[in-house]
């Protein structure tokens, strides 16, 4: 493999012929050619090599859902608690190292107590499963470039006599510290079990996780139906011992030739039936641009809980406004799944008291339930509203007039309409948010006013007089219906 480095052709990866031959990683590719004139090479692609890479660390999903990429080559997988499904660590790594040899992919591989450990006896080692008796005595023998430190260091080790890991992790800690700086102690400690370097998965270890995995291949959609029932129904149970509903499910299908299929279902309230979970399963299924293939046939199929919210038990009213809030959430969710999360939203409040800033509008599938604007809602039905359902964006300008400065106006002109008011209510005063406005923001005083004809308007003046603001602008921000 060739690829440009500092405007040379260098070899960036070598085979076991080429390596034997004497070739090496960063050679001159002239000087490589000097020796061998007919050499085959291949131009590096980092692109399709992260590309690769992705899809196969989806193809391992099917072994922990704990996966990690270590660039640029390299996958980690967490096995904890996932090593008896395949009967022991022996039957693990002959199963994965089969299926990839299948596929043309020469593999090594690493089974150790730690992430650091395995990487390293992986990437420098022959490789293997090693036991914590035999994982240090591996780790002793291990290359003094498998420390990954900075080159500088790396040769004042090895000025020092200093040959393998084994020769540095017995000298005393401090001297290392002082001579090679922290990140060669780190490292040991990491390598050697005594500081823990997590990984970071690619994608999110969900809250419950039910799978089936098939002895044969399954093609019938039929079956594979009549198999997700039945993960679904573990998946619920799974859920109500937690007291919670699913808000986002996702459903994986792993085919027998490594290509794996996702599935999400959001939903805007946690759900804990199967029938539901089904019918938008269902609906997502019906709407997919790339239809679901099943290929070769699916040897592994799987539910998981992504997004849980603790789920309460729902009384019927008497008027039944349960029975049609429910509806609608079930409408929302299929409007969801059919025309995408961007394009159905929910209102919910913001933590502000300026007006036009009170209610944002999110994907309705993710906001939260039992949102404060229901309470508003029901707390507005017995009492009139103090401000405007419908509110003007921008405001719009009016001419008002007023007996007094700081008065209400008697009489405004909204779009060539003069109106006399009658009623007013007010002031509610509303000062600028100083840490979002700039630095001209003013104060604004609103009133709710009813004029001869009987509509209801929601205005505000900008600036007051006793602030040196002689001509304050009027606007019309809303209106009562």
């Amino acid at each position: 493999m060739v690829d440009k480095l500092a405007n040379t052709l260098r070899l960036t990866a070598v085979d076991e012929r080429a390596s034997k031959a004497g070739l090496y990683k960063g050679m001159a590719l002239t000087d490589a050619r000097a020796q061998f004139e007919h050499l085959d090479i291949a131009f590096a692609s980092p692109r399709k090599d992260a590309a690769l890479l992705d899809s196969i660390a989806d193809w391992c999903d099917r072994y922990t859902p704990l996966v990690a990429i270590d660039e640029p080559h390299g996958i980690i997988l967490d096995m904890t608690g996932c090593i008896h499904l395949f009967g022991d660590e022996i039957s693990l790594l002959k199963d994965m190292h089969k299926r990839l040899h299948q596929r043309g992919m020469i593999v090594r591989s690493a089974l150790a107590t730690s992430a650091a450990a395995a990487r390293a006896l992986a990437r420098y080692s022959p490789g293997g499963i090693f036991s914590e008796n035999d994982q240090e005595p591996g780790l002793f023998a291990l290359p003094l470039h498998s420390l990954e430190i900075e080159e500088s260091h790396l040769a004042g080790l090895k000025r020092a006599g200093l040959r393998s890991v084994g020769d540095v992790v017995i000298l005393p800690r401090a001297a290392l510290t002082a001579r090679f700086g922290a990140r060669l102690v780190n490292r040991l400690d990491a390598l050697f079990g005594r500081a823990s370097e997590p990984i970071s998965p690619r994608r999110i270890v969900p809250f419950c996780m039910v799978e089936r995995r098939l002895a044969e291949p399954l093609i019938v959609m039929d079956a594979v139906e009549q198999i997700l029932l039945s993960l679904s129904e573990e998946l619920f149970r799974c859920l109500q011992q937690r007291v919670e509903g699913a808000r986002e499910v996702e459903a994986s299908f792993f085919r027998a030739d490594g290509n794996v299929r996702r599935i999400s279902i959001q939903t805007g309230r946690p759900i804990t039936g199967t029938k539901t979970l089904l019918r938008l399963l269902k609906e997502r299924l019906s709407t997919l641009s790339d239809p679901l293939d099943a290929g070769y046939g699916f040897d592994i199929l799987r539910l998981a809980a992504v997004r849980t919210e603790r789920s309460q038990a729902i009384q019927k009213s008497l008027d039944n406004r349960a029975q049609e809030t429910e509806e609608i959430n079930t409408l929302v969710d299929r409007l969801s799944i059919r025309l995408g999360n961007a394009r159905v939203l929910r209102a919910v409040p913001a933590d502000t008291h300026i007006p036009e800033r009170a209610v944002s509008l999110e994907p309705a599938v993710k906001a939260k339930q039992n949102s404060p604007l229901e309470w508003v809602a029901d707390h507005h039905l017995a009492n009139p509203p103090e401000r405007p359902i419908r509110l003007f964006e921008p405001p719009e300008r009016i001419d008002a007039i007023f007996e007094l400065p700081d008065a209400a106006p008697a009489q405004f002109v909204w779009r060539r309409v003069r109106h006399t008011i009658v009623l007013a209510e007010g002031p509610e005063r509303i000062a600028p948010e100083w840490w979002r406005e700039h630095a001209g923001a003013l104060t604004r005083d609103y009133y709710r006013l009813e004029d001869s004809s009987g509509k209801r308007f929601w205005v505000f003046r900008e600036g007051l007089h006793e602030r040196g603001n002689p001509n304050p602008r009027w606007y019309l921000h809303g209106l009562f219906a």
